[in-house]
């Protein structure tokens, strides 16, 4: 079972948001959220509150624990981009581009091992 989370049109450009999702992607949820605590970037911050959102969407909507989850897949894809003009010398304008991001967390609820039965 899938649980996905998604925060849309976060002011920060895809690129800085992808090399901190990249370094917690395979790690364990507990160790994830641990490790981005400890990151020293705005994008760990946002890729938290999407974890946390994706826990709390298991939690209260489908009733499991944090326990039974483990994190499937970040997907960090480019969103709109502003565009905006820095007036310069003789009447001329340079563009200004601010970029944005979605982030998708998946989470999967980790099936419990099935006992063979030993036949003789």
């Amino acid at each position: 079972m899938l649980i996905i989370a998604t925060q849309k049109n976060v002011r920060q450009s895809p690129r800085k948001v992808r090399l901190v999702a990249n370094s917690v992607r395979q790690l364990p949820l507990e160790a994830a959220i641990t490790q981005l605590g400890v990151i020293n970037r705005i994008a760990s911050v946002e890729i938290l509150k999407t974890i946390r959102q994706a826990i709390a969407n298991a939690t209260n909507n489908l009733g499991l624990n944090i326990a039974e989850l483990k994190l499937n897949n970040i997907i960090v894809q480019e969103g709109p981009i502003y565009r905006r003009m820095r007036a310069v010398s003789r009447g001329r304008g340079h563009a200004i581009n601010k970029k944005t991001c979605h982030i998708q967390v998946t989470l999967e609820k980790i099936e419990p091992p099935v006992a063979e039965s030993k036949e003789s």
